[in-house]
């Protein structure tokens, strides 16, 4: 008698599913927790194994899911459905911003981009991170003269972007 669980034979039914989430912009953990797909880590050992050429269906889902991602920033930025509300003062009738969702939105698009930075650099990166790689992707050989000076340029133009995002936040 086989004992209950979750799966962790691999199979390509499971393999379609998992992969068509990631592409879908789900998160592996979220969909991991579903009783009949496997666990997390069952999944990534599938990738590092690359059981039946899983990394590379693996690997296209994510990329999709990236762009689904990406794509979702501005839709996010653009709804306003729920950024006013009507009061219900007598003495002051009308509309009012509603704070809690708008920095809602804000978080949940800065979340995102924050994660895309990470996730694909090179796609979705700041272009002053990238400062400190050559062309060809390798990291540049400077002395820690250099290394500080470029250090803190790019602290101080993140300063001053965060400055900016504070002075635009309070218009």
């Amino acid at each position: 008698m086989k004992k209950p669980g979750r799966p962790s034979s691999y199979t390509p039914e499971i393999a379609r599913e998992i992969c068509e989430r990631l592409a879908a912009g789900e998160s592996l953990r979220s969909i991991c927790r579903d009783d009949h797909l496997p666990a997390r880590s069952t999944v990534a050992l599938w990738v590092v194994e690359d059981t039946q050429g899983f990394s590379a269906q693996y690997a296209r889902a994510r990329d999709i899911g990236l762009e689904v991602m990406a794509e979702s920033l501005t839709e996010i930025s653009d709804d306003g459905v729920n950024d006013w509300m009507e009061t219900n003062d007598p003495d002051n009738p009308g509309y009012r911003v509603n704070g809690e969702h708008v920095q809602r939105s804000k978080l949940r698009v800065d979340t995102r981009k924050w994660l895309l930075s990470k996730l694909a650099p090179k796609r979705y990166g700041d272009s002053s991170t990238l400062a400190l790689t050559g062309p060809d992707g390798e990291a540049l050989n400077l002395s820690d003269t250099e290394r500080a000076e470029k250090i803190a340029a790019l602290l101080a133009a993140a300063q001053q972007r965060k400055a900016d995002d504070d002075a635009s936040d309070l218009v």
